[in-house]
């Protein structure tokens, strides 16, 4: 079965992941985010390539030596990347061993995903845009139910050192101490990495 991805881009360093990686971006996402990054993965035309797990494996494995070299490998991102957890699943088990996999997430999906892929996960990064779910519904449009239920999981089933959890601060959406309030709430989950930053908004997208 072929998946709709909207790239795959080789030789980020350290970026997403320790070493050299490659992001394989996929298609599709649960929220609307009002200043999503990458739009492209909502839209139909938006659709880069549409490819097999061994197509993907095929493309990637070109970098080989790159990923061994330097503990990097493959960074899934999308989008929501968890949307296709059968597949990562299904890379993952055929991919070399001493590739490292990292994964960009929102969290904002069945428990049954997230549970499908920790086996083979070497670091998250999970967006959770805000704790309060009223900011988060305003912000995505839908609720946080899903990311709270999973983020109380990975507290209890994996080492939170593999986590790093990013918290903006969304002009417009939430303030400095919502943020603070929301850091609070995961720190006492057990969370310890966190990436707290700004978006920068273009003039006129407000």
């Amino acid at each position: 079965m072929k998946t709709p991805l909207i790239g795959i881009c080789r030789h980020r360093l350290v970026t997403d992941g320790q070493g050299v990686t490659t992001l394989v971006a996929f298609h599709g996402c649960p929220l609307r985010c009002k200043y999503c990054l990458n739009s492209q993965c909502l839209r139909a035309d938006g659709v880069w390539r549409q490819m097999t797990v061994q197509e993907i494996l095929d493309v990637v494995t070109v970098d080989d030596l790159y990923f061994k070299a330097t503990n990097g490998g493959i960074t899934f991102g999308g989008g929501e990347p968890l949307l296709k957890f059968d597949e990562i699943a299904v890379f993952c088990k055929q991919c070399p061993s001493e590739w490292h996999i990292y994964l960009e997430t929102s969290l904002n999906v069945e428990r049954r995903a997230v549970e499908a892929v920790a086996p083979f996960v070497h670091h998250y990064f999970i967006d959770v845009k805000d704790m309060n779910p009223d900011i988060y519904r305003h912000y995505t449009s839908i609720d946080n139910r899903h990311v709270l239920d999973n983020l109380r999981w990975l507290a209890g089933h994996v080492d939170l050192e593999k986590v790093t959890i990013r918290l903006p601060l969304i002009p417009g959406y939430n303030t400095p101490e919502d943020r603070d309030k929301s850091q609070q709430q995961l720190e006492a989950m057990g969370f310890k990495d966190f990436d707290c930053f700004d978006y920068i908004i273009p003039s006129g997208a407000r």
